[in-house]
């Protein structure tokens, strides 16, 4: 910079001394500015994108087959940096979406508006170009669609839902994490217990271990804790001890599942039945009850509307639904993810007792379902009772029109 300052004040000195012949002042300045632009292009005092832009300026654009500037190529290799991690993540999941669907085949299945999915999967492609299309989605995905060479590209949605679909993108991604088996964890690893080999958790279902820092052991919890509702409100370091996940809660003293710890629980009865148990403490708190063990199938409980009162009013029992959800296929009970999410989706959409929570429904608790046919099943569902359908932002535009027009009566 100092190379600077002093190569402008000679040439302002240069200028005043020989004002009286112009031409002579012009050819000194046109030098000054020449050796000025080398100091400059020296001491990098301007970007490097502006110094490209000016540098092409003036000179004929040189069209060799085969060759791309600098700015060009940086730009394809971008570009094909983040298309191959999409198209690597969209693998990962598909072959996950594969091995569940096979570890589907002897669990029990939802029979109400799924099955015609199986045989028509590829009505249901979308694009990436489609309106409403989530990128953090895979519910539309087939397993023979083609890898698109376009960058995504979301269409802007009408302005009145903008934010609505934002928030279900945002919502996505997480739910995205949990369906791909956690690839990268989202919190700061300062704030994630290390995890432990003692498999801590299956140790606390088997009632060796209590939990921290309540210490209260797993039968306590079920004979204690039951219709103890001000209890199961106000506390909240248990409910990462009763579902457990391989992401951190809010309870630092209680450690993540690993995988040979998850292979371990599915494997023992006694901490399976225990978190049956456990399912139908809390199913008792939020005013439900397990109508068919074999199924999943629930009900509304004798105690339903004053559970759904504290329901409506408590809203971060949504978070602790949603780590249910998780945890139920994490631990050896998919099937009965799709059931609950239905019978939330009925209260919410259909009787309407449960407004406060149908955002969580339609962001994260449909989501949660692993199985990606039961989770169009029941998108299909939200959108039949849904009712403003031009402002409903959870699957494409093309699915909505498509399930539009097949529900419109057909002329004679």
């Amino acid at each position: 910079m100092r190379t600077v300052y002093f190569s402008l004040r000679r040439l302002l000195r240069i200028m005043a001394g020989f004002s009286y012949n112009r031409s002579f002042v012009w050819g000194w300045l046109w030098r000054g500015l020449e050796f000025l632009w080398c100091c400059v292009k020296t001491v990098g005092f301007l970007p490097r994108r502006w110094f490209k832009s000016i540098k092409g300026q003036g000179k004929p654009e040189v069209n060799v087959e085969g060759q791309r500037n600098y700015t060009e190529v940086e730009e394809v290799v971008e570009q094909s940096r983040c298309e191959g991690q999409r198209e690597n993540a969209a693998d990962g999941e598909r072959a996950a979406d594969s091995n569940r669907d096979l570890a589907y085949e002897s669990s029990p299945r939802l029979n109400k508006d799924g099955a015609t999915f199986d045989s028509e999967d590829e009505e249901y492609r979308v694009e990436i170009t489609d309106e409403l299309y989530c990128g953090y989605d895979s519910t539309w995905e087939t397993k023979e669609q083609p890898k698109s060479t376009l960058p995504r590209i979301r269409r802007p949605a009408a302005s009145r839902y903008y934010n609505k679909f934002s928030r279900f993108e945002n919502s996505a991604r997480d739910m995205q994490n949990y369906r791909r088996d956690y690839p990268n964890q989202t919190r700061q690893q300062c704030f994630i217990k290390p995890v432990s080999d003692d498999n801590p958790n299956l140790k606390f279902y088997l009632g060796l271990t209590p939990s921290l820092p309540d210490g209260v052991y797993i039968h306590q919890f079920h004979s204690e804790w039951f219709n103890k509702y001000d209890k199961l409100e106000s506390v909240h370091s248990y409910i990462q001890w009763l579902f457990p996940l391989q992401e951190p809660g809010m309870n630092y003293e209680a450690s993540t599942l690993t995988k040979e710890e998850i292979k371990e629980f599915c494997q023992n009865s006694i901490a399976k039945a225990n978190l049956l148990t456990s399912y139908k403490l809390m199913l008792d708190f939020y005013g439900i009850r397990l109508r068919d063990k074999n199924t999943g199938e629930v009900e509304r409980a004798s105690n339903w509307r004053d559970r759904f009162d504290n329901l409506n009013s408590h809203t971060h029992n949504n978070l602790r639904i949603t780590r249910i959800l998780k945890c139920l296929a994490t631990l050896g009970y998919p099937h009965y993810q799709a059931p609950l999410v239905r019978f939330f989706l009925q209260e919410t959409l259909i009787h309407k007792e449960l407004p406060n929570v149908k955002d969580s429904v339609l962001n994260y608790f449909v989501f949660a379902v692993l199985d990606k046919k039961q989770r169009r099943s029941l998108i299909k569902f939200a959108y039949a009772n849904y009712d403003r359908k031009d402002e409903f932002v959870w699957c494409p535009k093309k699915i909505q029109m498509m399930w539009s027009s097949a529900s419109k009566p057909q002329k004679q």
